[in-house]
């Protein structure tokens, strides 16, 4: 995919869905791999890591606000958007460096990580720290923790979402997870509607229904070693989403040294996908603190 000045649009169920100030768009070879970015603006780098139930986007507010003062980029991971899996062992944290090789030079970058994207961003950061200048994640995973619990009211739609992926039924699935992850667990159905809901679906069912190939190799345990990132963080979270993932979230704003945390009312796991504006907001001001 070459590199463009054209601001793209996908389709996203009937709507389209534009892609604000990602101007550019290029590929990055990572193994065997074509990851599919795209950036915009000058300056240190700010790379944008999406959620296992989106592509890069979601960052669409979030990286226009940002290129304001840094180079942005988001990519899309293995599996996601526009970039296939590849029969190939790989790191999420190797492409996630051949990413920052390619395109922000030998600079320090701020990682911007949302669930999925969180956890690597701290992958990287424990990993890599003379690579990571700063982290805002967003109800991120952290690589080694156990599942916690699940509330009783959200048990039945778990098992919903478990009976349809052994079912192979990709279009349930997809209705549910944006029941559990963008509506939130104990949330009415369609609390969440518009093109935010039409993105989450358009960008999940493209995941879904990606041929698995490759496998990925697993990172060590990050959540015992929380206390040794040393780089700015900031934690935010909404009060919607699963507890136990808020309590996490809580638990690693206490634990990072000097980070901050931040709940957002009403929402659920999605912050950036329900209040773009809100989000891009906070990581401008983290990106740029004096401006």
């Amino acid at each position: 995919m070459a590199a463009n000045t054209v601001t793209r649009s996908w389709r996203a169920r009937g709507k389209d869905v534009s892609l604000v100030g990602m101007a550019a768009e290029r590929t990055v070879e990572s193994g065997q791999a074509r990851l599919c970015a795209a950036h915009a603006g000058e300056g240190a780098p700010a790379i944008f890591l999406h959620a296992g139930v989106a592509d890069r986007r979601m960052w669409g507010a979030e990286v226009q606000a940002a290129a304001r003062t840094h180079h942005a980029i988001a990519y899309d991971r293995r599996g996601f958007g526009q970039t296939p899996h590849v029969d190939e062992a790989y790191s999420q944290v190797g492409d996630l460096l051949a990413v920052l090789d390619a395109m922000g030079g030998r600079d320090r970058a701020i990682l911007v990580g949302s669930s999925q994207g969180g956890r690597i961003a701290i992958d990287a950061a424990l990993a890599h720290p003379h690579r990571v200048a700063g982290l805002v994640l967003l109800a991120p995973a952290v690589s080694g923790a156990p599942r916690g619990d699940i509330p009783p009211a959200a048990q039945t739609l778990v098992g919903r979402l478990e009976a349809a992926e052994a079912a192979g039924d990709l279009e349930l699935m997809n209705a549910l997870e944006a029941r559990l992850w963008l509506d939130g667990p104990l949330e009415a159905a369609g609390r969440v509607a518009g093109a935010a809901r039409d993105l989450f679906l358009d960008m999940n069912g493209i995941a879904l229904r990606a041929e698995a190939k490759g496998a990925e190799q697993a990172p060590p345990p990050a959540v015992d070693r929380l206390g040794e990132i040393a780089v700015p963080t900031l934690l935010i979270w909404g009060d919607l989403d699963f507890p136990y993932l808020q309590a996490r979230s809580r638990l690693l704003a206490q634990t990072i040294p000097g980070a901050r945390g931040h709940v957002v009312a009403g929402v659920a796991h999605l912050p950036g996908l329900e209040r773009p504006a809100e989000v891009a907001d906070m990581v401008s001001n983290f990106l740029s603190p004096a401006a």
